[in-house]
């Protein structure tokens, strides 16, 4: 159905006023039961739409089904949606306020429960089921739990066409990861037989149903990894929805997404699709489908070879007869038939250049000796002319400087003479200031020299280190030291140190 809004009063008619008992305060009821023996009264539609809808509100129960329509509109008081199953559909609504209280997120085909009583809207005729409580049901369940994982998975991008491995074109061994006791095996077994007898086949048995299941696939899983087979099968018959959970798993699902063999999956019937299936790199409706993908038909694979070998032949034969084409055209070229194909041109320009410089060089010799003796000519007369030139000015330039050199001389001699005299006074008077500082300086250094001091009778005591004694604590008794006086030194050796007391 379609969503609609109905109005609250929906069902109301005959002229409710008296608490909806019309006819004096009886009911419709009460008046066909007084007119149950009388001839049967013919009843208005609002009278009809009236009864059914008392009779359908006293109507409470729980309904399962799958939801086939969904509508939940902006400004809409009810949430409107069909629940159906392989026969029949009804129409359902269920008010906002009671929808918010259920964490519940409408899909197409989940199983739900609803709990609830029938309603009329009369003015249309038209009967809904008003839900008071919803909950997930049974297998809508779990279609839901694995709904969402297959969600989480894909945007993880486990199911990305682009991460998926391509098949080997050639499969020589293959591994079946399924229950050795199913039917599934034996379908695998027969089919590799008949298509494909030069298969290997590893058959690693699991539980494929159960709490153990998940955990036992993927132990399977490394299992069949860690052989040298080239392809994995991941299969097991056909069953109920909740005997095809472990393939649902998460933990199987992520195992086939990192196994770094191609895995082919073949689980359950044609419609059945598990998670397993989308992360896998090849999903098969069914075990024999997969096993018909890992492995090519030996008639294929025969019709194949041939096919290569046909190609391989022609291909070659072309190759060989292009080949010949080739060396035929290479063959017939001028340069493998006359062997100074190459040099003709190149030896021509070479006797032609010879011949040309025979030519040129006694030309140029020559021109350059003709040219050669007028430059000399040339540069003769020129010669003479500077020449003549330079000793008229040189002639003049030496008698001008005869004429002012003695003058120049003279001048610069009494210049000489003026500053030799004014050198010499300066000269006399420069060092007496620094004579008087001298005299004076040296008055005084002589003044505090030690030897002016050693020659007023006192004396300079040294230690045998050559150190200046100046306290009777540098000594001891039978030390060797070294007086100095005026005129010399004097070698000695304590006898006694005394300290004098000087009164202050």
């Amino acid at each position: 159905m379609t969503g609609r809004r109905y109005g609250s009063t929906a069902g109301r008619g005959m002229g409710d006023s008296e608490g909806g008992k019309p006819y004096g305060g009886r009911t419709l009821f009460d008046a066909a039961a007084e007119e149950q023996d009388q001839a049967p009264r013919v009843l208005t539609v609002t009278q009809v739409m009236y009864l059914a809808k008392k009779n359908l509100e006293a109507i409470h129960v729980t309904v399962e089904g799958e939801v086939s329509e969904y509508s939940d509109k902006p400004g809409y008081k009810a949430v409107y949606f069909t629940i159906k199953d392989e026969k029949s559909a009804l129409p359902c609504l269920m008010w906002k306020s009671d929808f918010a209280r259920y964490d519940v997120k409408f899909k197409q085909g989940m199983l739900v429960q609803i709990t609830g009583n029938f309603s009329l809207y009369a003015a249309k005729g038209r009967m809904n089921f008003v839900a008071r409580s919803i909950k997930l049901a049974g297998e809508g369940d779990l279609r839901m739990k694995v709904a969402l994982l297959a969600q989480k998975l894909q945007k993880e991008g486990l199911m990305d066409p682009a991460r998926k491995k391509p098949l080997p074109w050639f499969t020589n061994k293959v591994a079946v990861v399924t229950s050795p006791r199913g039917k599934a095996v034996h379908d695998v077994l027969r089919t590799l037989r008949r298509r494909s007898p030069y298969v290997q086949v590893y058959v690693v048995g699991v539980p494929v149903e159960g709490d153990i299941a998940p955990t036992a696939i993927c132990n399977g899983l490394d299992v069949a990894e860690n052989s040298d087979c080239d392809v994995i099968l991941l299969v097991r018959g056909g069953g109920s929805y909740e005997d095809l959970m472990p393939f649902n798993d998460e933990k199987v699902a992520r195992k086939v997404a990192a196994c770094t063999k191609p895995v082919i999956t073949g689980i359950g019937h044609e419609p059945d699709n598990s998670i397993s299936d989308m992360v896998a790199d090849l999903r098969c409706s069914t075990p024999t489908a997969a096993a018909e993908a890992s492995a090519m038909d030996v008639k294929q694979l025969s019709r194949n070879l041939v096919q290569m070998q046909s190609r391989m032949g022609n291909a070659l034969s072309s190759k060989i007869e292009f080949n010949k084409q080739r060396i035929a055209q290479i063959s017939s070229r001028p340069l493998f038939k006359n062997p100074n194909y190459l040099l003709e041109n190149s030896a021509m320009r070479l006797d032609m250049d010879a011949e040309r410089l025979a030519k040129a060089i006694p030309n140029a010799i020559a021109s350059n000796k003709q040219e050669l003796e007028q430059n000399r000519a040339t540069l003769a007369s020129l010669g003479t002319r500077l020449l003549a030139q330079h000793s008229a000015r040189l002639d003049s330039d030496a008698k001008a400087l005869a004429r002012a050199l003695p003058s120049a001389i003279s001048g610069s001699k009494q210049r000489l003479s003026g500053d030799t005299a004014e050198f010499k006074n300066i000269g006399s008077h420069l060092l007496d200031a620094a004579k008087a500082s001298m005299a004076v300086n040296a008055a005084r250094l002589n003044d505090l020299s030690p030897l002016s001091v050693l020659s007023r009778g006192y004396a300079i005591t040294y230690d045998c280190d050559g150190h200046v004694l100046s306290s009777i604590k540098d000594v001891e008794k039978d030390d060797s030291i070294s007086v100095r006086v005026d005129d010399g030194y004097i070698d000695c050796t304590v006898n006694e140190v005394a300290e004098e007391k000087i009164s202050k």
